[in-house]
């Protein structure tokens, strides 16, 4: 495993991380998938709040994983979660509050059987509350000792800058950003990136398959038992037109060329800042993860391979 810091802390990171947004619902396959990846080196396994379905149950997963085959292994383990999103009923179920933050911590550390989690995140920006306020909750969450490390998630360029200013002030410095970034979807490129490196955070990405499209899955169409041929919020029929299909099978063509999967290039693309501390997979089955990891022996992404590459997004 190659590991890289997070930021200007002293943390560091596997390049490839775990994470639990949509394939921990079953006790034994997260179980299988967890072990298969602590096994090989991916001491990260990504949470929040919401993760499921039904909402908290891969916390609630991750805590009995743990608890049985785990517990010993706690302080090689970076186990991070999140609030931000909607978690459950009535005003305070969701943003950026400080009512709404520390008490979702709470019900996560009860889910996980833990007394602290390593990173707590602020899942989006809230708009309506002040940023000072949402900040303080995560500088609490700190103190208290229910996290070690402070980060945002989701956040906009103007809004990183602020957030950043404000808990370098408390003495508590945000570790990390995370965002969705991949060959399809390349706009923190356009400052967030760069805001966050300077202000000494760690990119933590997701999503950098871009929802299994950066995959063999959809080289030949869409197959009727994925996700796109059902009411996927995030495989739109603009994601999946002809020209962005045809765009697929370019990129596949060259990773076949470098004797790769599309899956494993899409993963060194991203891999290739230096700023991204790590990239957040997702897997159904135990050789997703093992596939994912060939990166670390393949060669290098040269820069005229990059200028090929480039030419096929760009088109």
């Amino acid at each position: 495993m190659e590991y890289r810091r997070c930021g200007d802390s002293g943390l560091i990171l596997p390049c490839i991380s775990l994470g639990g947004w949509h394939n921990f619902e079953h006790l034994d396959k997260a179980k299988e998938l967890i072990l298969a990846a602590f096994e090989n080196g991916i001491t990260h396994i990504d949470l929040a709040n919401n993760y499921g379905p039904p909402p908290g149950i891969a916390e609630t997963q991750v805590g009995r994983i743990l608890e049985a085959d785990l517990n010993h292994h706690r302080d090689e383990l970076i186990i991070s979660t999140k609030a931000g999103y909607r978690m459950w009923e009535g005003p305070y179920g969701e943003w950026g509050s400080r009512k709404y933050l520390l008490a979702s911590l709470d019900q996560s550390l009860k889910r996980l059987g833990l007394d602290y989690v390593d990173i707590f995140y602020s899942h989006r920006y809230d708009p309506d509350t002040p940023l000072e306020e949402t900040m303080g909750a995560l500088e609490t969450a700190v103190r208290s000792g229910k996290a070690l490390y402070a980060a945002i998630s989701n956040y906009p360029e103007k809004a990183v800058r602020k957030a950043a200013k404000i808990m370098r002030e408390a003495r508590v410095p945000l570790l990390a950003h995370q965002c969705s970034y991949n060959m399809l979807n390349r706009t923190i490129e356009n400052g967030v990136l760069q805001q966050s490196a300077r202000r000494g955070m760690g990119m933590v990405v997701f999503s950098p398959l871009a929802q299994g499209l950066l995959t063999d899955r959809y080289l030949e169409g869409i197959p009727q038992d994925s996700r796109a041929a059902g009411n996927s919020p995030f495989l739109t029929e603009e994601r999946l037109s002809k020209k962005a299909l045809n765009r697929i099978r370019k990129l596949n063509e060259l990773a076949s060329e470098r004797g790769q999967t599309l899956a494993r290039l899409a993963l060194q693309w991203v891999l290739r800042y230096q700023e991204v501390s790590t990239v957040l997979i997702g897997a159904s089955r135990t050789e997703q993860i093992l596939d994912n990891l060939g990166i670390l022996k393949d060669p290098p992404l040269d820069n005229e391979f990059c200028l090929r590459l480039d030419s096929i997004l760009e088109a």
